[in-house]
């Protein structure tokens, strides 16, 4: 996407809000932008105008080596994060950990979940990263055709996802 006003790439989506039009979508590259955020310094938003002001500052060098930054586990980069607004998995949290901080502060108020939590928990971060790669090589592993392997991969999978279950099956077969 193009930036409204010249033709550089688009690298900051504003959406404004106000009463009387509305919701207004900007999509403006780093020069704009800080036009842009300079010039609402004046209003009562001023505070993040100036918070995001001095992000464009600090991220504009890092900015193009951040969108190449990729998930190991589900592929997904910075930049499609950027403009999506979505994570591809959970591990994202910790792969972009230092990245996501600021901007987890700046909407949420903190880093720390203080609601409730699910009473059936799959398990952490880290076990449901370790599944997503699974499920990824048991897929290379059809592909090939390695039908051995994929069921290892399976029984791996459904060890992590429920693992009571796997220790019962562990005891059919030992017998």
């Amino acid at each position: 996407m193009k930036c409204q006003f010249c033709e550089k790439p688009a690298t900051f989506h504003i959406t404004e809000l106000s009463e009387e039009s509305g919701t207004q979508e900007m999509h403006l590259c780093e020069e704009h932008a800080k036009g842009f955020l300079n010039k609402q310094a004046s209003s009562p938003v001023s505070a993040i105008s100036s918070a995001l002001a001095d992000k464009l500052g600090q991220s504009a060098e890092n900015l193009e080596e951040l969108d190449q930054k990729e998930c190991p586990v589900c592929g997904i980069s910075f930049f499609e994060f950027r403009n999506s607004g979505r994570l591809g998995c959970p591990y994202d949290y910790t792969f972009f950990e230092s990245d996501l901080r600021p901007l987890l502060i700046n909407v949420h108020g903190n880093t720390e979940h203080t609601g409730k939590c699910p009473t059936r928990s799959t398990g952490t971060a880290d076990s449901l990263a370790k599944m997503i790669g699974l499920r990824r090589e048991m897929e290379e592993a059809i592909e090939r055709e390695d039908y051995e392997r994929a069921s290892e991969i399976r029984d791996e999978i459904k060890a992590l996802e429920d693992p009571f279950a796997a220790k019962s099956v562990k005891k059919e077969g030992q017998s």
